[in-house]
């Protein structure tokens, strides 16, 4: 009732009852107090409860059934309709608790449940909030579960892959989807979430997804090939001994074939760019985290061909070099034992996040834990060129 909400001897009354009613769920049985009334507020208190407050008193109390019937005899409505609209807040814990287990059960149901790192990413909705901000905003969690469901993919341009599990191409271009996807993919690589596009970009390759073919790069030097135009361009770029860099797209476009005994891979343009010109090996770059298009150019090598393959020490770096291995048969380390750490470790950044395993030589993880520090590939810059420079060289 308007009239009785603006009214200064009721407005702070009703104001509290409000309170009251939300809190309950609309209940009656409780009562309001206000404290410090002022003489309209005291006179409407006497007049509901027909009990005289003097002047002066500190705190006046009413029973909100009292109020209820006090109105409905005076106006016509009881205090609900008075007050107006308001939240069943039980009620509205009640729905929630129901639709946050709907949202577990749904999240229990993964083909990825019971993995640790799925299991991590489930607990955090819950811990950090997210799960009930999920239910408050009707967030479709199933189609976060589908996605996860058809991970990893197969370099499935992102459209695509959209649109064949969630039936619309635009579904993973932006929002919270494609923000809790995300999130569960960081904690499967053991990475830390993605802050902006490169590293979402970054992300979404590890996991077979590929935003944009023209991003997706790879740097190489001396790699000729053949198959189609970009072969005869990496045959000429090789021929000048000067860097090229190919695209996902290009890869696609027009596939090449690596007729090579042994590529050379490494982290850090630094690397390449300190060989250019001189050596004749094959290298490639990753550039950090390695792309789909790293991957699907050296998917063109011939199957006995040697990829010598090194990343930073430092805890990113060894699980790269362990992906690697796992990946392709034809993989050794390239200068990544603990004898190459040994030599090299000394003042520098310290090793951050978990520790990751080195199955290729168990004894660098150990070195790397001791001594605590990262050792990138610049600082060994000597030495890998050495070994680009001579290729008779045959690296343990």
């Amino acid at each position: 009732m308007p009239g009785l909400s603006t009214d200064p001897g009721w407005r702070r009354l009703l104001a509290a009852a409000r309170r009251s009613l939300e809190r309950t769920g609309g209940a009656l049985d409780g009562s309001v107090s206000l404290s410090a009334p002022d003489d309209a507020e005291r006179l409407v208190v006497i007049g509901v409860t027909g009990v005289h407050r003097p002047a002066g008193v500190a705190r006046v109390t009413v029973r909100l059934a009292e109020l209820d019937t006090f109105l409905r005899e005076a106006h016509g409505t009881g205090l609900a309709e008075t007050v107006g609209p308001f939240r069943d807040r039980p009620g509205e814990r009640a729905r929630e608790a129901v639709g946050r287990d709907a949202v577990l059960a749904l999240a229990a149901a993964s083909r990825h449940a019971g993995q640790p790192w799925y299991l991590d990413f489930v607990d955090g909705l819950r811990r950090d909030g997210t799960l009930t901000r999920i239910v408050r905003g009707g967030l479709p969690f199933p189609d976060v579960v589908a996605a996860l469901d058809a991970l990893p993919a197969d370099d499935e341009p992102m459209p695509v892959f959209a649109e064949r599990v969630l039936g619309d191409t635009k579904a993973l271009a932006d929002g919270p989807v494609r923000g809790l996807v995300l999130r569960a993919l960081a904690g499967r690589h053991d990475v830390p979430p993605p802050v902006g596009a490169e590293q979402e970009r970054t992300l979404w390759e590890l996991a077979g997804v590929v935003p944009d073919d023209l991003a997706s790069q790879v740097l190489v030097l001396n790699l000729p090939a053949s198959g189609g135009l970009l072969g005869d361009w990496l045959t000429g770029a090789a021929a000048a001994h000067v860097p090229f860099r190919v695209t996902l797209h290009q890869l696609r476009l027009t596939p090449p074939v690596l007729d090579r005994p042994e590529i050379f891979v490494c982290e850090n343009p630094a690397v390449l760019r300190a060989v250019a010109g001189r050596a004749t090996a094959p290298l490639v770059c990753t550039e950090g985290v390695p792309s789909a298009a790293v991957h699907r150019l050296l998917a063109a090598a011939r199957p006995d061909t040697v990829i010598r393959w090194r990343n930073d020490f430092d805890w990113a770096g060894v699980r790269m070099t362990a992906a690697a291995l796992a990946r392709y048969p034809s993989v050794t380390p390239w200068r990544m034992s603990a004898a190459d750490y040994e030599r090299a470790v000394g003042p520098g950044s310290a090793l951050l996040g978990p520790p990751a395993g080195t199955p290729w030589d168990p004894a660098l993880g150990e070195t790397m834990l001791r001594h605590g520090r990262s050792v990138m590939e610049e600082r060994i810059l000597d030495t890998l060129a050495g070994d680009l420079l001579d290729l008779g060289c045959r690296i343990a």
